[in-house]
C-alpha cells in the first residue's frame, strides 16, 4: 500500500498554485459548490419542515423539525463510511468523488420537484449518501498531494476551508431570498443547479489531480460482492423494521442517529485497530487520534446549532434590520462563513510560515473547543425574556469567536486525519473523523430540544461550560497525544 501512495504522489502534476499542488484548485472548486448546495439547502430546511402549510413549510412542530435537521446532518456525515469504503475497495477516491457529487445533484432536485415529507425522504437520503462519499473522498484525496510531513499541508487545508466557506456563505443568500420570494421549492432548485456547476468544472479540470486518487487501496475480491450486497440489503430491511414498529420516529431522530453514529464510531476503531493490513506505527497514530475525536465532537456539538438553535433564535429574536430592509432570517447561515473568508488566507500564511513551529495539533484542537466554549458565553448578556430583540451586529460579532474556533480546529482536522491514517484505510480514516463531525452534528439536533427563550441563560451557560472544560481536559492530554502520533506534527 505504501508503494500505491508513493506511484501516486509521484504522479502528481508539478505545476504548483500559490505554493501549493495545483490540484487543489480543482478540489478547492468542487468542494465550493457542494458546500454551496448543501448548506443552501440546510439554512431553509428547518424552516420547511416547521413553518405553517400557510407559509409554505409542512407545518411538523418546531422541535421534531430543528431534531430533523441535526438528524440529517448526522446521517450526512454517517453515510461517508460509505463513501470511504466504496472508495478504498471499489472504485478509488477520484471516481468517488464525481458520482458522489452526480448523487447529491439528484437529491436536490428531488427536493425541489416533489411535494411534502415524500421530497424530503427522497432529497434528503440521496444527498446525504451523495455528500457522504464527496466530502471523506475529496479531503482524503487533497492529503495524497502531500507527502506525509510536509509542512504545508495545514496551509492547503485552510485554503482548500476557504473553498467550504464560500459555498457556505453563498449558498444560504440566494437560497435564503429565493425561498422568501418565490418559495422553498425555488430555493432547493438553486442549490441543485450550484453542484451541478460543481460537477461540471471537476470534469474540465480533472486532469489537474494527475493520477491521485485512481488506484483502489485495497480492492474488493470478486467473491465477496454477493456477501457485501447481502449485508446492505440486511440493513436496509432492518432500517425499514424498526420504523414500521415505530421504534424510531420523526420527533426521536436525531437521539438514534446520535446513538448510532457513537457506536459505529466505536466498531470503527476496533476493525482499524485490530486489521492486519495496519502496521504499528499505524496503529500508534490510530490510538493518538481518539482524543482528537472527542474534541472534535464537542466542537461540532456546538456550532451546528447554527442550523438548529441559532435558526430558530435568528427567526425569533433577531433584528434583521439593514437600513429598513429585512434581510432573511436563514441569513445567520452566511454570517460565520464570512469571518472564515476574511481570516482563512491569513491563517493559512500563518501555518505555512510558522512551519515546524506552529503550536501541535493537539494544542489548536484544545484552543478550538476552548473557543467555542466562551463563544457561547457571548449569548449570555442578550439572553432570556420574549420580546427581547438582538441586534443582528451583535451576532456577527459573536460568529467571529466561531469562526476564529473553526479555523483552529477543522481544516487542522481534516489535514491531521489524512497524515494519521494507515494506507489501507486512508478514505475510511476520513469517513472516522467525519463520524465525530457527525455525532455533533446530531447532538445539536438533541439539544435543540432543550432550548426555550425563557432559558436561555441556563442553555448558552451550561454548554459554553461544558465546552469551556473540554478544551481545558485537551489542552492537559495535547503532550500524550502528540507523542503518539509518530511523526505527524
Amino acid at each position: 500500500m505504501a508503494e500505491t501512495a508513493n506511484i501516486e504522489q509521484a504522479d502528481v502534476p508539478e505545476r504548483t498554485f500559490f505554493g501549493h499542488p495545483i490540484g487543489l484548485t480543482n478540489l478547492f472548486g468542487v468542494e465550493l459548490w457542494e458546500r454551496f448546495s448543501f448548506y443552501g439547502m440546510l439554512t431553509i430546511l428547518g424552516y420547511y419542515l416547521y413553518y405553517s402549510v400557510t407559509d409554505g413549510g409542512l407545518g411538523l412542530s418546531q422541535d421534531t423539525g430543528v431534531g430533523i435537521v441535526g438528524a440529517y446532518g448526522g446521517l450526512v456525515y454517517l453515510s461517508t463510511v460509505l463513501g470511504g469504503w466504496i472508495a478504498d475497495r471499489l472504485l478509488g477516491m477520484e471516481r468517488t468523488v464525481f458520482y458522489g457529487g452526480v448523487v447529491v445533484m439528484a437529491g436536490h432536485i428531488a427536493l425541489a420537484v416533489l411535494p411534502g415529507l415524500a421530497g424530503v425522504g427522497v432529497g434528503l437520503v440521496l444527498v446525504a449518501l451523495g455528500s457522504g462519499a464527496l466530502k471523506a473522498n475529496a479531503s482524503s484525496l487533497l492529503g495524497t498531494l502531500y507527502p506525509k510531513g510536509d509542512a504545508r499541508v495545514d496551509g492547503g487545508f485552510t485554503l482548500f476551508y476557504l473553498g467550504i466557506n464560500l459555498g457556505a456563505f453563498a449558498g444560504p443568500l440566494l437560497t435564503g431570498l429565493l425561498q422568501r420570494e418565490w418559495g422553498f421549492h425555488y430555493g432547493f432548485g438553486a442549490a441543485a443547479i450550484g453542484m451541478a456547476l460543481g460537477l461540471t468544472q471537476y470534469v474540465i479540470f480533472r486532469r489537474n489531480l494527475g493520477t491521485a486518487g485512481r488506484e483502489v487501496p485495497n480492492p474488493l475480491p470478486r467473491g465477496q460482492i454477493g456477501r457485501i450486497a447481502g449485508v446492505l440489503l440486511g440493513v436496509a430491511a432492518l432500517v425499514a423494521v424498526v420504523w414500521v414498529l415505530g421504534w424510531v420516529r420523526l420527533s426521536n431522530l436525531a437521539d438514534v442517529t446520535t446513538g448510532v453514529i457513537a457506536v459505529a464510531s466505536v466498531l470503527y476503531f476496533a476493525i482499524i485497530l485490530r486489521s492486519p493490513e495496519v502496521t504499528p506505527v499505524e496503529r500508534t497514530r490510530v490510538r493518538a487520534f481518539i482524543p482528537l475525536f472527542i474534541a472534535n465532537a464537542v466542537f461540532w456539538s456546538l456550532f451546528q446549532q447554527i442550523f438548529t438553535v441559532l435558526a430558530v433564535y435568528s427567526d425569533e429574536r433577531m433584528n434583521w434590520s439593514i437600513f429598513g430592509w429585512t434581510a432573511p432570517s436563514s441569513w445567520i447561515g452566511s454570517v460565520e462563513p464570512v469571518w472564515i473568508i476574511a481570516l482563512s488566507p491569513l491563517f493559512a500564511a500563518l501555518w505555512t510560515r510558522l512551519g515546524s513551529r506552529a503550536p501541535s495539533t493537539p494544542r489548536k484542537f484544545a484552543l478550538g473547543v476552548l473557543g467555542m466554549g466562551l463563544s457561547f458565553w457571548l449569548f449570555l448578556p442578550f439572553a432570556g425574556g420574549e420580546g427581547r430583540s438582538t441586534p443582528a451586529v451583535f451576532v456577527l460579532l459573536i460568529m467571529a469567536g466561531f469562526a476564529v474556533s473553526e479555523l483552529l480546529i477543522s481544516p487542522i482536522g481534516l489535514a491531521v486525519t489524512t497524515q494519521l491514517a494507515p494506507e489501507a484505510f486512508r478514505a475510511q480514516m476520513m469517513a472516522l473523523y467525519f463520524f465525530s463531525v457527525g455525532f455533533g452534528t446530531s447532538m445539536a439536533g438533541v439539544l435543540a430540544g432543550y432550548y426555550e427563550t425563557d432559558r436561555e441563560f441556563a442553555y448558552f451557560g451550561l454548554i459554553g461550560a461544558v465546552a469551556v472544560v473540554a478544551g481545558l481536559i485537551m489542552a492537559a492530554l495535547a503532550p500524550w497525544v502528540r507523542r503518539h502520533m509518530e511523526g505527524v506534527h
